[in-house]
């Protein structure tokens, strides 16, 4: 088995290696690292070896929780596809949203072929999606990753990640886009930074906000 097979099985597991599984590693690793301990301060042979072993794969619980937290800064998604991890893409021409009469930018979106509202937020970090348009949407929780802390009217809680598959408004096309499923927001859906930040550009002229992607998509056309 060669290098590159070894890495791809390695960037794999990466992926799919759950929260649970890492703290038990790492718990797993402390409890071997005070045991190797133990046998320096006793002069027993090997003492140095297990204490390695130890803070090595305390490091790789590191490494592992970085990689899955880096798909949250789009500075980053360079090295995702390399590790094992879907690259997130957003695609399309130039697409305007006119200033709404409350004041926010809102347009219509399709989360995986369901259409949705959405609030434009230039202050939220990550898209989120309500727990009905998840659930019109296909949008499943994924428990493989690391919950995220939001605030809410009602205090910080816990939400689950998910991937949107394919989000489509105007010419922008998104996929692979992380996002939140988010209680307690009604019906409200919010297009993050996550998103906008993944843009070739995007600005705001005369109560306009003005999108623009990489590439050239068909514009959104939707059934009468």
């Amino acid at each position: 088995m060669d290098l590159k097979t070894l890495f791809d099985i390695g960037a794999e597991r990466i992926a799919t290696i759950s929260q649970s599984q890492l703290l038990m590693l790492a718990v797993a690793a402390m409890f071997v690292g005070w045991i190797g301990s133990t046998m320096i301060r006793r002069r027993v042979p090997l003492g140095g070896l297990v204490r390695g072993i130890s803070t090595l794969v305390l490091v790789g619980v590191l490494v592992t929780v970085v990689l899955q937290v880096a798909r949250l800064d789009p500075r980053l998604d360079i090295a995702m596809p390399g590790m094992g991890l879907p690259e997130q893409t957003v695609m399309g021409d130039e697409t305007r949203v006119p200033l709404a009469q409350d004041g926010h930018f809102w347009l219509r979106a399709q989360v995986n072929g369901v259409e949705a509202d959405f609030l434009v937020d230039t202050g939220a970090t990550l898209t989120a999606v309500s727990e009905e348009t998840a659930q019109a949407a296909g949008l499943e929780p994924d428990n493989q990753r690391l919950p995220i802390q939001m605030t809410t009217a009602n205090g910080t809680v816990s939400v689950a990640m998910t991937t949107v598959e394919e989000m489509r408004f105007g010419n922008v096309a998104a996929r692979g886009l992380d996002a939140v499923i988010a209680p307690n927001i009604g019906k409200t859906n919010v297009i993050g930074m996550n998103l906008l930040s993944r843009l070739s550009g995007w600005r705001v002229e005369n109560n306009v906000l003005i999108l623009t992607p990489h590439n050239p998509q068909p514009e959104l056309v939707r059934a009468d």
